[in-house]
């Protein structure tokens, strides 16, 4: 009885595994082309069949597909506020003293804001860091009432509140009850803790809540 034929794929990656393990048998492996060609088609075929996990949460169109379900939630970074940090007379209630929005940092928030609308994205809740120019990108994105929430407070300068904030954020949002799409306006610390990646001033991380887990499904940039 014959074997069944393999997949053209599969055929080539053991016509390449068999020819590297010859070279190996050989003392001219570093040099010989044939061997090189060999390795170097064996690493084309793997890479043609091994799936690129990251396209998908790098993807614009998913992440908006996404906020167009409902479900999800958008972690957004406030929008462009020049420098790092804020000044060494920070105080929470004087803008002043704060690091603020820049005049692009304010047309940036509010065409966001108008992209959420063009795409009929129902909103269940806005919720805010209580930092001044979260709530100005919150205030300018104008997609409803926005709630001051402190979990969502930058601990850029003071790490050590970044656990329980981090909980407190993902206990609000456990509680949400998935309708619609939940809006966070927050600090660039804050999206890394509970995404465990980076993002740009104005940009948006969109999660799905699964269990304990926070699922990044897709970025907007």
């Amino acid at each position: 009885m014959s074997l069944p034929t393999l997949p053209k794929s599969n055929r080539v990656m053991k016509a390449s595994t068999r020819r590297k393990k010859e070279c190996l048998r050989t003392e001219r492996y570093a040099v010989s082309a044939g061997c090189r060609n060999a390795g170097s088609l064996l690493i084309g075929v793997l890479l043609a069949v091994t799936p690129i996990a990251s396209a998908a949460a790098d993807s614009p169109s998913a992440a908006w597909e996404a906020l167009a379900q409902g479900g999800h939630v958008a972690l957004i970074r406030h929008a462009l506020a020049p420098g790092i940090g804020d000044p060494p007379d920070f105080a929470l209630e004087r803008c002043e003293t704060q690091r603020n929005l820049s005049a692009q940092g304010r047309q940036q928030a509010r065409a966001l804001g108008e992209a959420f609308r063009e795409r009929d994205i129902e909103i269940a809740a806005v919720y805010s860091s209580r930092w001044c120019r979260s709530l100005d990108t919150a205030r300018l994105l104008d997609l409803g009432d926005v709630v001051p929430t402190p979990s969502l407070d930058s601990f850029f300068r003071d790490r050590s509140d970044a656990d329980e904030q981090t909980a407190r954020t993902r206990q609000l949002i456990a509680a949400w009850d998935r309708q619609a799409t939940l809006v966070m306006v927050t600090h660039q610390v804050n999206i890394s803790a509970l995404t465990n990646s980076g993002v740009g001033s104005g940009d948006i991380v969109v999660v799905r809540p699964s269990g304990d887990r926070l699922d990044v499904v897709g970025r907007i940039r």
